[in-house]
């Protein structure tokens, strides 16, 4: 046990921008944006709320809603965010799909088989659901497409080419 002196607090001494990948060979350093950052976590926040108030059991019982899962990856070539969403059960003609440049909401619902007698088990997950993913980049939601095969939906959003960069030019002042 080391002295009270030795001790330090989570976060104490963080520079205010974080560097990934700093110093390991093969890939290039790059440097969080907080701003994004910031808009992930207000994002994961409201999410959080939004799934307490679904589950606890004040609000509808002891059962659970169903909740998809999502996987966000980019690819290089062409220049594309892919959001994979897992959707058993469900008709995908219900599912709304709303993209902005920096947004994808998915919304729909997977609802229970009709006429299934009296339940022995009831361990699946129905109902409503909808989920906010928050991008990375910039995104052409014009260009989106989707398709969905054996559960899983797929969304590929182009990645929005960068705006060309300012030049810089001289302004001469003069006299009159």
């Amino acid at each position: 046990m080391g002295a009270a002196s030795d001790r330090r607090w989570p976060g104490e001494n963080r520079p205010a921008a974080r560097r990934l990948n700093s110093g390991r060979p093969g890939y290039p350093e790059t440097v969080h944006k907080p701003r994004r950052d910031l808009e992930h976590a207000a994002e994961e926040i409201e999410q959080l709320f939004a799934d307490l108030w679904q589950v606890f059991p004040f609000s509808r019982g002891l059962r659970r809603v169903y909740r998809p899962e999502v996987d966000v990856y980019r690819t290089d070539d062409p220049p594309s965010l892919t959001i994979l969403v897992e959707l058993p059960g469900v008709d995908p003609s219900e599912v709304q799909l709303i993209a902005s440049p920096q947004a994808l909401l998915v919304v729909g619902e997977r609802r229970r088989p009709k006429d299934c007698g009296h339940y022995q088990q009831m361990e699946i997950d129905y109902g409503p659901f909808q989920r906010q993913i928050t991008l990375a980049e910039d995104v052409d939601p014009a260009e989106a497409t989707a398709t969905y095969e054996r559960g899983i939906l797929t969304i590929r959003l182009p990645v929005a080419p960068k705006p060309a960069p300012q030049e810089r030019v001289s302004i001469e002042v003069t006299f009159g």
